[in-house]
């Protein structure tokens, strides 16, 4: 059986957290400013857990600079037990790490911002869903017509600014196509 160590959330002012001196993660000026205006958006849904035995973050760290510049007056926090320094640093390790070991279906992620875009649901800027480098040039069939040698296909080009908007623009209008920006 798991022991479940996360008891329950209580809101601690941020003044009372303390960064773990021996956090290896680096953070930009863009990905706080992401995570603030992230948080601005979808609400603080992920707390911030502090080690019982030091009294350090263990995990958190983006999130508590991104509530810092919010000017936040409190944050969500989860005081967690670790039974020795060892313990406690391997979590801030391994917390840091293990997103990376996932891999993203691109597929499966164009397919549902396309529905998602279709549907006019909110999905709020772009730009914070943090999928830099991902290709999101996307073909998706949208109307199978009778004559099974035309079809009707939609193209949705996701941008993060205006100025990209019109280079799309411009570059599919130069190969022949007619394109519809929103």
């Amino acid at each position: 059986m798991v022991d479940i160590k996360s008891k329950e959330i209580e809101l601690v002012e941020i003044e009372k957290i303390i960064p773990n001196p021996k956090n290896a993660n680096i953070h930009s000026e863009e990905q706080i400013d992401r995570l603030a205006r992230l948080i601005e958006f979808q609400g603080f849904r992920n707390p911030l857990i502090v080690s019982n035995r030091s009294g350090f973050l263990v995990s958190g760290h983006g999130r508590l600079m991104a509530a810092q510049k919010l000017k936040l007056k409190k944050v969500p926090v989860i005081y967690q037990d670790f039974i020795s320094e060892a313990q406690e640093y391997a979590y801030v390790i391994s917390d840091n790490e293990i997103a990376r070991w996932a891999k993203l279906d691109e597929e499966k992620l164009k397919i549902e911002l396309i529905r998602l875009d279709e549907s006019g649901e909110d999905l709020g800027d772009i730009e914070l869903l943090g999928l830099d480098g991902v290709d999101l040039f996307s073909l998706g069939e949208v109307d199978e017509l009778e004559d099974e040698k035309e079809k009707d296909w939609k193209v949705v080009i996701i941008v993060s600014s205006e100025d990209e908007a019109k280079l799309v623009k411009r570059k599919v209008m130069d190969i022949g196509l007619i394109g519809e920006i929103k």
